[in-house]
C-alpha cells in the first residue's frame, strides 16, 4: 500500500476529510517545453508558490509523447481554485474533473 493511501486510510477513522481531488487536462498547440535546468526549476518553483496561496497542490502530471496534452493531478479545494491558479501561471485549462483513488489495494 502507498504511503499517502495508508495515511488516507488511517486519516479516515479520525475524522479528517481530504482535499479533493482532480485532473486538470490542459492543451499546448506548440508543445509544452520546461527546460531541465535551474530556469526551469525556478518557473516551477514560482509555479507551487502561487498554487500553494489558494491552498492548491500539484501533485504530478503525465505529457503526452508529443508534449500537446497534459494531464496534471491536483489536490484543491475547488476547481475555481485551480482555474486561478492556472491564470496566474499562464497555462491553459480544458477540462477539469474531481476524482477519486482506486487503487488495487483497497480490498484490504
Amino acid at each position: 500500500m502507498s504511503r499517502r493511501a495508508q495515511i488516507e486510510r488511517e486519516n479516515r477513522g479520525k475524522g479528517k476529510t481530504n482535499m479533493p481531488r482532480y485532473v486538470v487536462e490542459r492543451t499546448f498547440p506548440d508543445g509544452l517545453s520546461v527546460p531541465m535546468n535551474d530556469v526551469g526549476a525556478e518557473a516551477l518553483g514560482g509555479v507551487i508558490m502561487r498554487n500553494a496561496e489558494k491552498g492548491v497542490t500539484w501533485v504530478q502530471s503525465f505529457v503526452s509523447p508529443d508534449k500537446k496534452q497534459s494531464f496534471c493531478i491536483y489536490d484543491a479545494p475547488s476547481p475555481e481554485a485551480i482555474r486561478s491558479t492556472a491564470q496566474k501561471n499562464a497555462l491553459p485549462v480544458d477540462k477539469i474533473t474531481e476524482v477519486r483513488v482506486l487503487d488495487p489495494y483497497f480490498y484490504r
